[in-house]
């Protein structure tokens, strides 16, 4: 009966059995509990865009990192510089991290949601501040629908984990896996300082690129993939975002006023730009909504998304860079810090709505 549905208690029960929705597929459910509903009209599939040509997002060659001559880096900041005030998305191909490295890194999150329950169950936790936790959607609590994956969540920069605060199954891929991500981090923001017209290192100087943390997702066959998604349409709290997707796809972005697919290339990273680049760089360039659609296949889909942003509790104050603003173009934000952005986030849920409207001055 509708009247006795109280979301709320049925959200405590899901979380306090602490086995994620991996568990709900190991027990062998046939319909999705309807916490994980979501409503008819936001799950329609959405006209293919009218159009003869397919839209795909950038793809950008890093010259294996290593962006020697003037020309081909003034070329490069020319496509990122594109990409981010067209897209807000594109992809990097020639990154500097070895395939094997990417494919471990892939192996290494299976492993983990994979491995027996009463292990993961030591990890699950809803404490904000833990460097290491595991659970299924951030915002459960706080989200009108809840989404089909589940999440371990690791901070890996500015302190590094001591090798023991990881998981076992997976500690040495992620140490190794951070340690080329915060270098090609670095050569990303670099590259979108000068696409802002600043010096090379001015991001990186306002400690862009000081703080990652990884969120290493793991999306289940859904018996019901029409009435969930695996994340519901949203922006990226962070600087920026690098994603690793293995080869199942269901990643989509907004663009033009519908969704396009972003296909699987075993070979490139995603890189999407977050709020608080929007909100520094004062809207030149832009953070998109994306999703990732309930996982219809017979296998599990894995993705791992560095996140460039800093750790709660962090006092550090942005709004619009300085050399950006000008009386013709004046400050479209207030200052803020990451925590009370993170707040902000995690307290409103992933609506579809962007965080930023709530800093706009």
């Amino acid at each position: 009966m509708a009247g006795t549905y109280d979301r709320s208690s049925e959200v405590k029960a899901f979380d306090e059995m602490k086995i994620g929705v991996k568990g709900l597929v190991d027990a062998g459910i046939t319909q999705i509990p309807r916490i994980f509903h979501h409503p008819p009209h936001v799950t329609v599939p959405n006209p293919p865009k009218p159009s003869s040509t397919v839209v795909v997002i950038p793809t950008i060659d890093l010259g294996g990192g290593m962006l020697e001559s003037a020309v081909t880096r003034e070329s490069v900041v020319a496509k990122v510089r594109d990409a981010a005030e067209k897209f807000g998305f594109f992809q990097v191909i020639n990154h500097g991290i070895p395939l094997d490295v990417m494919e471990k890194m892939k192996d290494g999150t299976r492993g983990f949601h994979e491995q027996d329950t009463e292990v993961k169950r030591g990890f699950y936790s809803r404490d904000i501040t833990k460097k290491v936790k595991y659970n299924t959607n951030f915002d459960l609590y706080s989200s009108q629908a809840a989404n089909w994956r589940d999440t371990l969540t690791t901070v890996m920069a500015p302190d590094v984990p001591k090798a023991e605060e990881l998981p076992n199954i997976c500690r040495k891929i992620f140490l190794e896996y951070s340690k080329q991500m915060m270098k090609l981090g670095e050569l990303i923001f670099e590259l979108l300082s000068e696409a802002l017209g600043l010096e090379t290192s001015h991001l990186k100087e306002l400690d862009c690129a000081k703080s990652l943390s990884l969120l290493s997702h793991y999306y289940p066959p859904c018996p019901e993939p029409d009435r969930t998604f695996g994340i519901s349409s949203h922006t990226d709290i962070s600087f920026i975002t690098i994603l690793l997707q293995d080869h199942i796809g269901g990643l989509q972005v907004l663009h033009d006023g519908y969704w396009i697919d972003v296909l699987p290339n075993p070979k490139a990273l995603i890189v999407n730009l977050g709020d608080l680049l929007q909100l520094i760089s004062n809207d030149k360039f832009v953070s998109v909504e994306h999703r990732v659609l309930a996982n219809r296949g017979e296998e599990p889909r894995i993705s791992i998304a560095s996140f460039f942003m800093h750790t709660i509790p962090n006092e550090q104050v942005y709004g619009p860079i300085k050399e950006l603003v000008s009386t013709q173009n004046p400050p479209k934000y207030r200052d803020t810090t990451t925590t009370e952005m993170a707040r902000h986030y995690l307290a409103k849920g992933l609506d579809g709505a962007s965080p930023l409207l709530h800093f706009r001055i």
